[in-house]
């Protein structure tokens, strides 16, 4: 993680975060503010969409961080997430949100998952959940941080729980015994990939503040 601006925290009173997807802002708000961010939602600026036209986590969070960050002006942080289950071969990978179509809902998608993993065994159901955060001082910046948080878990046979969103009800978490939409919000917040990305984000940054 190379990030060569010392003093970016002390001029950076405003970033922009790149997503639309109101439970990833929940999650990363907090986090920002912490550092005495000005944080401002791609909702309320209005950025116009981007194609997300990159083949890994890593492309696609740096396309949506810099598209943010042109339209803008501002620095721009961006999250791109998604589920990898063995058993397909890496699907539903960068395609999460979208992978039974464009518009499709969490229940949409989680079903087409389960549906495609219904031959396979026990020990055939490994997945992870990874998120991807970059963090751009400008449009041009040639060496964004880029901050890669991986949890580990297993695809269950069926849904359970109601907390979290998108593959939360089946995505089983064998140390917890139990799915991450299962799990108190204070306890995903220590376990999860976005979490682990975050807390790479903090050291990151405080290293860049000390």
């Amino acid at each position: 993680m190379i990030f060569n601006q010392t003093d970016f925290l002390k001029r950076a009173k405003k970033i922009i975060l790149a997503t639309k997807n109101k439970n990833k802002v929940c999650e990363i708000v907090d986090f920002l503010i912490d550092f005495g961010f000005n944080i401002t939602t791609q909702n309320d600026c209005n950025i116009s969409k981007v194609e997300e036209t990159g083949t890994t986590f890593v492309e696609n969070a740096i396309i949506k961080a810099r598209h943010a960050s042109k339209e803008t002006g501002y620095p721009a942080i961006s999250d791109d997430s998604g589920l990898e289950v063995d058993y397909l071969q890496g699907e539903p990978g960068i395609h999460s949100a979208r992978y039974a179509g464009v518009n499709a809902s969490d229940e949409q998608n989680l079903n087409k998952l389960l549906k495609k993993m219904q031959r396979a065994s026990e020990k055939q159901r490994a997945a992870r959940f990874h998120c991807v955060l970059v963090l751009i001082r400008h449009t041009n910046d040639p060496v964004p941080l880029i901050c890669h948080g991986k949890w580990e878990g297993r695809i269950s046979k069926e849904a359970h729980g109601k907390n979290g969103f998108g593959y939360d009800p089946i995505f089983f978490i064998p140390e917890e015994q139990c799915t991450s939409a299962e799990l108190e919000t204070n306890r995903k917040q220590q376990l999860s990939h976005r979490a682990k990305a975050l807390k790479k984000l903090f050291m990151a940054l405080s290293a860049q503040n000390s």
